[in-house]
């Protein structure tokens, strides 16, 4: 593939504008990966410019929209609460990064450049019920939930919770804030007969009943524990899900982040754990993937169905060029579910793509910016001069 980047039918190469967060590591990890490709340096366009209504875009730039994290002011903004590590306030975060995307996009439109990526699919991507019951219509494996869809019916505290897994037979489940990220407000619940309930979470409840997220998994182990938390986060939305049993690998559950582009599933993690989260800022640990190709083998499995199914997953988001899909292998390898499909999930430093999937030697940055000068360069083919 040329690197040169005034190459072909004499048009231009793509000029790439990021929004993000400046000297955020995702926008550094994309600008390398712009400068590696021969192209000019990737304009930035801040956060706080566009929740300021000052941002501006240029004639026929390709404008990625990036992850609005690791930025106090930022989320200040967004999520209306003045110190970054307390969870609540992701529902209002989510009805301003919504409006915020559809800024963007419109200026972009506006001004002549393309938006990579759909807000329509953002605000589904950001919405665990409407995301899960979007795979599930597609016919792609998620776990049983009775909060899937748009006409799911509010959960309104831990009393909801308790008797929707009654009714739905689930004695273990994760709870999640609809529209949490990075495991935020995740709580797996564990409950058996005479109201013995208890939860693994990364949230850290004070004695005033504020909530703030750990970077410690710890264990709630009574019902009037859990069910303070859970009441606590409700206002925010919540999800939930049946906790399917995960495989393990070298004695530590394990699930795995698939990276697809432009349709293919081109980078994959192996995350293992000794706590029900396996991310990898919570103590996870990356695991080894030919052990679980093999294991795959082993059990009877196929390790190109289970990318299959990551690639129909990241098809319910046709506008948007890049995702990362969390596969959850069930115990012995041989099936698999979609957990989330997320909008920011390729932050997968030092990774390089997957054999046979035309990314090898690229991480997934340079692999986005190959995807988008190869369609650049089939469209200059294809278009009369």
């Amino acid at each position: 593939m040329s690197r040169s980047a005034s190459s072909g039918g004499g048009a231009p190469e793509p000029r790439f504008a990021v929004v993000g967060n400046p000297h955020n590591r995702r926008v550094s990890f994309f600008e390398e990966a712009v400068r590696a490709a021969g192209l000019p340096a990737a304009r930035v366009v801040p956060w706080l410019q566009v929740l300021r209504g000052d941002a501006e875009f240029a004639p026929g730039e390709s404008v990625r929209i990036d992850s609005p994290g690791e930025d106090a002011e930022v989320d200040r903004l967004l999520r209306g609460v003045d110190d970054p590590t307390r969870v609540e306030g992701s529902a209002r975060w989510y009805a301003h990064f919504t409006a915020a995307v559809e800024t963007v996009a419109g200026a972009a439109s506006a001004a002549g450049a393309e938006v990579l990526g759909s807000p329509a699919d953002i605000a589904v991507l950001f919405d665990k019920r409407l995301c899960h019951g979007l795979l599930d219509r597609a016919g792609v494996p998620v776990p049983a939930s009775p909060t899937s869809g748009p006409a799911a019916a509010p959960v309104r505290g831990w009393s909801d919770v308790r008797e929707l897994l009654r009714e739905h037979r689930m004695p273990r489940a994760f709870v999640k804030l609809a529209h949490g990220s990075s495991a935020s407000g995740v709580l797996a619940v564990e409950t058996a007969g005479l109201g013995r309930v208890r939860a693994s979470t990364s949230v850290e409840r004070d004695a005033s009943g504020r909530l703030f997220n750990s970077l410690r998994v710890r264990r709630y182990t009574s019902e009037r524990e859990v069910g303070a938390v859970v009441d606590a986060l409700a206002p925010d939305g919540l999800h939930i899900e049946r906790w399917l049993p995960k495989a393990s690998q070298r004695g530590r559950a394990a699930d795995l982040r698939i990276v697809v582009v432009d349709g293919r599933a081109t980078h994959a993690v192996v995350r293992t754990s000794t706590s029900p989260m396996t991310n990898l800022h919570l103590g996870g640990a990356r695991g080894d993937l030919d052990e679980v190709r093999a294991a795959v083998a082993a059990a009877g499995g196929c390790w190109r169905e289970a990318l299959a199914m990551c690639e129909r997953a990241a098809a319910c988001f046709p506008g948007t060029p890049c995702v990362g899909v969390d596969l959850l292998p069930t115990a012995g390898w041989r099936r698999f579910a979609v957990g989330e499909v997320n909008a920011f999930g390729d932050l997968l430093p030092g990774l390089t793509g997957l054999p046979g999937s035309g990314t090898e030697g690229l991480d997934t940055y340079a692999a986005q910016v190959a995807a988008v000068l190869d369609r650049a360069r089939n469209h200059r083919a294809v278009t009369p001069s």
